[in-house]
């Protein structure tokens, strides 16, 4: 037998091209909140943003909607029929779900602009290869794992192409993918090394931000003009809207009153909306799952910058519950594993042991969180600081 993993190519995540199946980046970033210039006294203590930490977990928990309720192929597979006959209500609202990597995507904006903020490259490529690689490593062996089960019936992957998914550049690769959500993953690494080249290295600054703003969104503008796949690659136009929303949000994190950088945000979210409509309104589609709104998509883009707007204005400062921590500790772990092994317990528990849909609903995403857990407690906490010092002594 020469394969062993269950593919992720259009089968395995209904992997259709990325801004039209939806998942998440890296959620598990520091949320450190930077001063603020017009704050007075000049020893102002950082404070974590954990609302941040909740819109994360939020982000995910609509993207699994999504994938258990929200989508056909293979999720109809796990159910034995399609959920629009299992959720008849909620199958509408689950399908907008996908939205929730858009959401990520402004939140990484933010993020990655606080975190590289006054960091050194080799600091900033420790800090992100360290978020990423080991919970990513242990959930590919063991997506692997149960897809090589006799009971698990999926169509799988080679092992050649299981091992490439390792290094996370199989879909550049052209290699079959473990893990449906990974796409996201390979359009955050774009993102980080656009940033690192062009704000980490030199240095980051507010000029130095703003410039890359701009450049970018001309970059990507006329990258969808000229229809070539090189700078398609290179500049993603789909998705840099986003990223550079979450950008500007930060500026206006450090400074409500730059007018320049509400111009960002703002040319951020018209642009971003469009591409979200132009890739997931299917009016036109009679074979579509669910027939979502312009009206709808706009709403959950505009939710997504609105949401990250009012964390950087401070205005849910006092949503500072502990717990919200680890929500945002969670939220990658599950992000990584809940969609195929989420499949194989509804198949488990609503097929085999024949529990009704909503508690096989609620006990597939505890039973994933619970996971995320232990992939947080046991994988990520030990390993993530220890790769990291690795990384930071590496000349």
């Amino acid at each position: 037998m020469t394969e062993t993993v269950v593919s992720t190519s259009a089968s395995r995540s209904g992997a259709a091209p990325a801004a039209r199946e939806p998942d998440v980046p890296d959620p598990s970033a520091p949320t450190r909140s930077a001063p603020d210039p017009s704050a007075p006294g000049p020893g102002r203590r950082e404070g974590r943003l954990r609302a941040l930490d909740g819109l994360r977990l939020v982000a995910a928990l609509m993207v699994a909607v999504y994938h258990y309720a929200g989508r056909g192929g293979d999720v109809t597979r796990a159910w034995g029929t399609s959920p629009k006959l299992q959720f008849p209500t909620l199958s509408a609202f689950a399908a907008y779900g996908c939205l929730g990597v858009q959401v990520f995507f402004v939140i990484s904006g933010f993020v990655i602009c606080m975190s590289g903020w006054g960091r050194s490259p080799r600091s900033f490529f420790a800090s992100r290869a360290s978020r990423l690689l080991p919970a990513y490593w242990v959930a590919v062996v063991l997506v692997t794992a149960v897809f090589a089960l006799p009971a698990v019936v999926y169509e799988a992957v080679s092992p050649s192409d299981a091992l490439v998914n390792l290094t996370l550049l199989q879909q550049p690769l052209g290699a079959d993918r473990v893990l449906g959500v990974c796409w996201t993953l390979w359009v955050e690494i774009r993102f980080y090394a656009l940033f690192a080249l062009c704000v980490v290295l030199p240095g980051a600054s507010r000029r130095r931000v703003v410039l890359f703003c701009a450049v970018w969104t001309l970059a990507a503008v006329v990258a969808e003009a000229a229809h070539e796949p090189l700078l398609d690659l290179l500049v993603m136009p789909e998705y840099a809207p986003y990223f550079i929303g979450g950008i500007g949000l930060y500026l206006v994190h450090r400074d409500r009153r730059d007018a320049v950088a509400w111009g960002i945000v703002a040319v951020g979210f018209l642009i971003g909306q469009h591409y979200a409509v132009d890739s997931l309104w299917n009016a036109s589609d009679p074979d579509a799952f669910a027939h979502r709104t312009t009206f709808g998509i706009v709403l959950v883009v505009a939710f997504g910058f609105a949401a990250v707007a009012a964390i950087a204005l401070g205005l849910l400062n006092r949503v500072n519950w502990r717990r919200l921590t680890v929500a945002g500790a969670l939220t990658y772990p599950f992000y990584l594993v809940h969609e195929h092994l989420g499949w194989v317990v509804i198949r488990v528990l609503h097929r085999g042991l024949h529990l009704p849909s909503a508690a096989t609903f609620a006990l597939t995403l505890t039973s994933m969180l619970l996971l995320a857990w232990l992939l947080n407690r046991f994988v990520e906490k030990p390993l993530t600081p220890r790769l990291r010092a690795a990384l930071s002594r590496v000349r």
